[in-house]
């Protein structure tokens, strides 16, 4: 098929994940024709084999752990969970994976849906070859948006491939709890996958190469009293510590550590990070390395094309689904602009047209028994920056509303506080319950509110959010 047989549209959108589908339907609002394009299920990562699946895993777990801080219900919830239940909930909340309900969606919305591997095929020309073996050529008027977003990176250890190992896809879509549960890795993914496989009834081991302890990327004490919590469950933790082989000895896993030590178990999961969905899109044909993660300014235009965008974790700013779903949004705006002509951007930090936040304003919660939830710089990284800083710590114990959450309630909070302009960095909580918090700071350290107007900012009483009024006195006492 040549270019003159196309299919012409104001904007074509590479990956119908919730990025994608965010990017089309801010098209799609001003008015410009969009097609969008998907080789696997419409709603993409984050329905189907991230987000939802491993939080409907967590949410029973997170909730037995509280009602046993309650007495009155403790003893109500002694027995083991009903692993059975939780996955079929689980089920529940991928659609079976289906995507009806998604393709309904984009369809409401008035985009094109195409089905199969969508590839670069020069500027503003995506060829799309669907599963049934035909090829169908799009052009873009405007833009190309590319949404392919992330996979689980693999280290290269010899005979992996044999030994079938589990990434994230395979610890939240499992159909039943494995024996024993190795986990590689010390981030938020092998966090909550032992956290939720072990109280489903696996016997985790948990691996983590470095000595930094877990959640390496938030501040220190948040990692603590996670690895404190998940060891008081019964997962063996070992800091320090590489899988230098694995293999498959019958039906068991065997990993041998760079110690010599030999750890077996029935599946083995590997959390060690991820890597851009580019390697199979055609960034050859406009000059880009297949493979890569794609550098954006803040519009999520790649640098030196200017009818390319990058949206979500292909750019590598910060691999969250809220966050790609934001990016969406500034990139449907800066899109529609410049498809209107209009001559200057609102490109300034905050502007309508730039991701400002990815810099300055990133939440995100874990959902482990404690959860920890953080914004905005941690303490080092603030330092780093070069920001003349101070952090105010409050032990989360001690607001009523805590104590009130469950008897022996364990959790922090730090504020890191810009002593030259008195605004908020970065804000970090650690507790249960506290992930329903975090958008409070996240309004604080996005808004840049003065921390004379936080003090006019009453905390109802008695909720753990009191410890705004803590930190607040805490700062001004010290």
């Amino acid at each position: 098929m040549t270019q003159s047989d196309s299919i012409a549209y104001d904007v074509v959108v590479i990956g119908a994940g919730p990025v994608g589908e965010n990017v089309a339907d801010r098209t799609r609002a001003a008015g410009l024709s969009t097609a969008i394009v998907e080789s696997e299920l419409v709603g993409g990562e984050c329905s189907y084999w991230a987000c939802m699946p491993s939080k409907a895993l967590l949410r029973p777990v997170l909730a037995r752990a509280e009602a046993r801080r309650l007495p009155g219900l403790s003893r109500s919830v002694r027995d083991p969970l009903d692993t059975a239940a939780v996955l079929a909930r689980r089920d529940e909340y991928t659609s079976h994976w289906k995507d009806d309900g998604q393709v309904q969606w984009v369809e409401g919305i008035g985009a094109d849906l195409y089905r199969g591997q969508g590839r670069l095929a020069g500027p503003r020309t995506v060829e799309v070859a669907a599963p049934d073996g035909t090829r169908r050529v799009l052009t873009a008027r405007h833009a190309v948006a590319v949404c392919t977003g992330s996979g689980a990176a693999l280290p290269g250890l010899p005979g992996l491939a044999e030994v079938r190992p589990w990434t994230s896809r395979e610890a939240t879509s499992a159909k039943s709890a494995p024996g024993r549960l190795i986990v590689v890795g010390g981030g938020v993914v092998a966090v909550e996958m032992a956290t939720a496989w072990q109280a489903l009834g696996s016997r985790v081991t948990l691996l983590v190469r470095g000595n930094d302890g877990l959640l390496a990327r938030m501040e220190p004490f948040a990692g603590e009293l996670v690895a404190e919590a998940l060891t008081e469950a019964g997962v063996d933790i070992r800091t320090g510590t590489s899988v230098e082989s694995v293999k498959r000895e019958g039906g068991t896993v065997v990993a041998v550590t760079d110690t010599g030590d030999r750890v077996e178990a029935d599946e083995i999961l590997f959390a060690t990070g991820r890597v851009p969905r580019t390697d199979d899109i055609g960034l050859d044909t406009v000059g880009l390395e297949p493979g890569s993660w794609l550098p954006v300014d803040d519009s999520l235009r790649v640098e030196g094309h200017d009818w390319l965008y990058a949206v979500g974790d292909v750019n590598h700013r910060a691999l969250l689904t809220h966050q790609g779903k934001y990016q969406a949004r500034i990139a449907g705006a800066a899109i529609a602009a410049r498809a209107s002509g209009v001559p200057d951007l609102d490109s300034g930090p905050w502007g309508a047209h730039a991701a400002t936040a990815d810099h300055d304003a990133v939440p995100q919660v874990v959902f482990t028994d404690p959860e920890a939830a953080s914004v905005g710089l941690t303490l080092a990284e603030a330092e780093q920056a070069g920001h003349r800083v101070r952090a105010v710590d409050v032990d989360l114990a001690t607001v009523a509303g805590a104590s009130l959450y469950g008897d022996g309630y364990k959790g922090r909070a730090r504020m890191v506080v810009d002593l030259e302009d008195e605004i908020v960095r970065g804000v970090t909580f650690v507790g249960p319950g506290v992930g329903e918090m975090i958008h409070s700071a996240t309004v604080a350290v996005a808004g840049r509110v003065p921390i004379s107007r936080l003090w006019h900012a009453v905390p109802s009483y008695p909720t753990i959010s009191e410890v705004w009024l803590r930190l607040l006195e805490t700062y001004r006492d010290n």
